[in-house]
């Protein structure tokens, strides 16, 4: 079977490694990289660090208008498809990569796979939302990493094609946190110290990215206040477009003295801080997850998120923008000591992918076991 598979920015990236492992072993993989995220930082390092194939097409397309990004997208990978004429194309999350990636497709006639299918915020004003509901209904297989996701669907009328597959960012963390641990320097780097369990160290971890947050003077401004009042180390690795705008709005130059500015960090040095933070302050959704899955609390900047379970038993809050609220979680949140089994997956889900992608190319062959779940 040959595949195309299209990605373009750093989540995607992550993603896409486990599941290019488990495709190459018995299939073609053709793998087109937009050019959506294109800083050295953001895009070379992660196809470094987790070993991921070097792009057969890079289309360069960089930054833009949501509306003139996809356009040209779309129109670069609709050659590339025409070209190669594969089997199916494999999409990702919910950027303007993906869209533009499953129009070319469906439009062409070709089958469409999407990882991490029936996510919501139910916020239409995220262009991140629209992406991702705009690919789910023209996909051919919907791969969902939790129950809430298929339900989702489900609620929308799409219930042809969807598997929950368990959520591939396990995967990649299984597979790598060892890796960090052994090869990173990030905490000595920063000047960190581990508490002497060596588990958790008295610094935060924040990103802040989103259009809501970044782009509002008065949202920026009030999470960096928010940050400093907190006292604690705060390391923050920022998106060159939030740099952007905490240079505009005069907030660079004055940071709090607690707030530690970095270029975004490697996969695997981000993975190391994280894991031995003491919390999270994100408003970034695979982040969000990520800090789920590694046990480590997290303050979302949000007013939704679209990973509702993590929610559930109390290791993520949802603050806004809203100063008092951002300080007080971030002082007094406890999570429950449990969280939710396998909630997420067990590591095993890019070859679910791969295996459930194979039986639509292929009518006859069958899925048989508990593995996989249609509904």
């Amino acid at each position: 079977m040959k595949i195309v598979t299209i990605v373009g920015a750093r989540p995607q990236f992550i993603k896409c490694a486990p599941v290019s492992r488990a495709l190459r072993a018995e299939h073609e993989e053709i793998l087109v990289h937009t050019g959506q995220h294109y800083d050295a930082n953001m895009s070379e390092v992660f196809f470094t660090e987790l070993a991921i194939p070097a792009p057969d097409y890079n289309l360069g397309i960089g930054s833009g208008p949501q509306g003139e990004q996809t356009g040209r997208m779309l129109a670069e990978i609709e050659k590339v498809l025409q070209k190669e004429q594969p089997d199916m194309v494999l999409v990702y999350g919910d950027t303007n990569s993906t869209l533009a990636g499953a129009l070319a497709a469906v439009k062409l006639h070709i089958l469409v796979a999407h990882v991490e299918a029936g996510l919501r915020s139910f916020d239409r004003s995220m262009p991140e939302e629209i992406n991702r509901i705009m690919a789910d209904h023209i996909s051919d297989l919907l791969f969902c990493p939790t129950q809430t996701a298929v339900d989702n669907l489900a609620a929308e009328g799409i219930t042809k094609g969807v598997y929950l597959t368990g959520d591939v960012m396990v995967d990649a963390l299984l597979y790598n946190t060892g890796i960090a641990e052994q090869s990173s320097t990030v905490l000595e780097d920063l000047n960190l110290e581990l508490e002497q369990d060596l588990v958790k160290g008295e610094y935060y971890v924040a990103t802040v990215h989103r259009a809501s947050n970044t782009d509002t003077e008065k949202n920026l401004s009030s999470i960096v206040e928010a940050f400093g009042e907190i006292g604690l180390p705060i390391v923050f690795p920022a998106h060159p477009r939030t740099v952007k705008y905490l240079k505009e709005y005069g907030l660079y130059d004055r940071l709090p003295e607690n707030i530690t500015l970095t270029e975004p960090l490697p996969y695997l040095d981000m993975l190391h801080l994280m894991r031995h933070a003491k919390m999270i302050l994100t408003d970034s959704g695979g982040v969000q997850k990520e800090a789920y899955i590694l046990k480590v609390p997290c303050v979302t900047l949000r007013e939704n998120t679209e990973w509702v379970e993590t929610l559930d038993d109390g290791w993520n809050v949802l603050v806004g923008a809203n100063r008092e609220r951002i300080v007080d979680m971030a002082r007094r949140m406890v999570p429950n000591a449990q969280q939710q089994m396998d909630l997420f997956g067990k590591g095993e889900s890019a070859v679910r992918i791969c295996e459930l992608m194979q039986s639509l190319s292929l009518p006859g062959t069958k899925i048989t076991g508990s593995s996989f779940q249609q509904k």
